[in-house]
């Protein structure tokens, strides 16, 4: 089964990531007629602004949870289709490597 990973522009500006299996368009419906309580349920009317098929839903859920963990400057250059400025949102502040 295929999946979508979609993000969401709230009324307050804030974003909001998630992932379907059905059609991104139909979702965004969903989360502006107040469906789904949560996050988006206090911050309609939500726009789409990021779309991305994946031929395996597990891989969509995967990306779902990488983006969640994204600054939002990372997730406007996904949604502006900037690759080439992911890799520098992605070093640390500072410039020290993480502790393993």
């Amino acid at each position: 089964m295929s999946g979508w990973v979609y993000i969401l522009r709230c009324a307050d500006g804030s974003y909001y990531v998630g992932s379907t299996s059905n059609d991104p368009d139909v979702r965004v419906g969903e989360h502006n007629a107040g469906v789904f309580g949560g996050y988006t349920s206090t911050r309609r009317p939500v726009a789409l602004v990021f779309q991305e098929h994946f031929p395996d839903i597990r891989d969509a859920h995967d990306f779902e949870r990488r983006i969640k963990g994204w600054g939002r400057a990372k997730k406007e250059a996904l949604i502006r289709n900037d690759w080439n400025a992911l890799p520098p949102l992605s070093r640390r502040r500072g410039g020290k490597p993480r502790d393993v």
